[in-house]
């Protein structure tokens, strides 16, 4: 029979492990953190609620038209990916991306791009602020 003990056969995968763990906790941690500072700042720039978004996409038909993080469904093919968005220069190529901009140009792209094939939706400027946080904080 051995005489090594259950911790010491074990207790160094036990305490790996452990680790391992921590680790994951951490970063989980760190990521949500991140998540609410965006979904903060993107609040702030727009005066919307990315909340509200995911029903708003569907509503007015952006889904079917946009692939959109984080939204079910959203998966389109005809316009342009609305990932990153935040970190963009120009919003559709044609005007600088700024928060007033974005609300705007969901609310009337036709008014920066008279040919956009992009249509005037009716939707509220309100609304168009909710999707402009949402689009800000993913």
């Amino acid at each position: 029979m051995s005489s090594v003990s259950f911790l010491e056969k074990y207790g160094a995968l036990w305490m790996a492990a452990a680790l391992v763990a921590a680790v994951a906790a951490f970063a989980a941690g760190a990521l949500i953190k991140d998540a609410r500072q965006r979904n903060d700042v993107a609040r702030d720039l727009t005066g919307g609620d990315p909340s509200k978004a995911a029903p708003i996409f569907r509503r007015y038909g952006c889904t079917g038209c946009h692939v959109i993080p984080g939204i079910a469904g959203a998966d389109g093919k005809v316009a342009a990916p609305l990932s990153g968005i935040r970190q963009r220069v120009y919003i559709a190529g044609v005007v600088d991306n700024n928060a007033d901009n974005l609300v705007q140009w969901i609310v009337s792209p036709q008014a920066f791009s008279p040919r956009t094939a992009m249509p005037s939706t009716g939707i509220t400027q309100q609304e168009a602020r909710d999707l402009a946080a949402y689009l800000y904080a993913h």
